[in-house]
């Protein structure tokens, strides 16, 4: 979807959600649950308290932590990472595995 389309589905210009989008701006409830509605997941969702999107079913989650505890060993350029490091990772690895999971899940229906 295109910050266009986002836009569009909120009523705003696209420079508004791309001010939201870039954190230039912060984005008020209304606007918060429309966006929460349009991406299917829950303001707690948007805000990172929860990490997991609510159309995720325990078989999601199984998939995850397999997949986050076979990268428990990190390093990068032959220097094991700190774990403040490793968690940025496993942060960016979540975000992506719930992306390509919901394009998993829309193919499937």
């Amino acid at each position: 979807m295109t910050q266009q389309e986002v836009a569009d589905k909120l009523g705003i210009t696209r420079p508004a959600y791309t001010a939201y989008e870039s954190g230039k701006r912060e984005p008020d409830f209304s606007i918060l649950q429309s966006l929460a509605n349009i991406f299917d997941v829950t303001t707690d969702y948007l805000l990172g308290r929860n990490k997991t999107p609510k159309w995720a079913d325990e078989n999601d989650l199984i998939e995850l932590d397999k997949m986050l505890d076979s990268n428990v060993n990190m390093a990068y350029g032959g220097e094991t990472l700190t774990d403040e490091e490793k968690q940025r990772v496993k942060d960016v690895l979540t975000g992506l595995f719930w992306e390509f999971r919901k394009e998993d899940k829309s193919k499937e229906k």
